[in-house]
């Protein structure tokens, strides 16, 4: 038994309390429900939350992805597909410094899921994420999300992270309301959020 173990045994002693039974587990992880309805939700979440949506394919992703950037400095992740990744922009590789990604325009991923429920973006730095100084530091993060990485619930949502990676979950642009009660975004990362919803092409 350790001290903490020992110290909490004896106050449960000396109140009379017993140890709590342990909770349920037995929630519903998976709800079913159409690809249409989830895209449709996840939208109206991420709209709600401030973040710019543009419903494209995969292969017309560099078109828009051009057009949103309008001739702005980005970054990419290394291992960014070549087909996503805009005329001119700089791979993170070898890895910038802050002042230089302070530099850049935007950032260009993927990420790992979204929950549709909640408008979560939830990237664990697998392959086409980038690391969590990359997607932190650019004013505006553009996000390349395919509508297969679309789940509806939080549950469902972790089952596909790998929680031995470094996780970051968006829910909208950075923002805060700490100061007065008045909202100030780009405090604490991006300033701009923009998703792209790759349906299947």
């Amino acid at each position: 038994m350790s001290t903490r173990d020992a110290m909490l045994a004896r106050i449960r002693g000396a109140i009379g309390t017993a140890d709590a039974a342990a909770p349920s587990r037995d929630y519903r992880r998976v709800r079913e429900t159409d690809a249409p309805q989830l895209i449709t939700l996840l939208v109206d979440r991420l709209t709600d939350y401030g973040a710019h949506v543009h419903r494209t394919t995969s292969a017309a992703a560099i078109d828009v992805l051009t057009e949103v950037l309008d001739g702005r400095s980005c970054v990419v992740p290394p291992d960014l597909p070549v087909s996503w990744t805009p005329g001119g922009a700089r791979r993170d590789d070898p890895a910038l410094g802050t002042t230089e990604l302070d530099a850049v325009a935007a950032v260009v991923t993927t990420c790992a899921a979204a929950c549709a429920e909640t408008g979560t973006i939830a990237l664990d730095a697998g392959p086409g994420q980038g690391r969590r100084a990359l997607t932190l530091v650019p004013d505006h993060h553009i996000c390349l999300l395919p509508a297969d990485r679309i789940v509806r619930s939080v549950p469902e949502l972790l089952a596909r992270l790998d929680p031995a990676r470094p996780l970051t979950l968006i829910s909208g642009p950075s923002a805060t309301s700490d100061i007065e009660l008045q909202r100030v975004q780009g405090v604490h990362g991006p300033r701009t959020l923009t998703v792209l919803l790759l349906d299947a092409d």
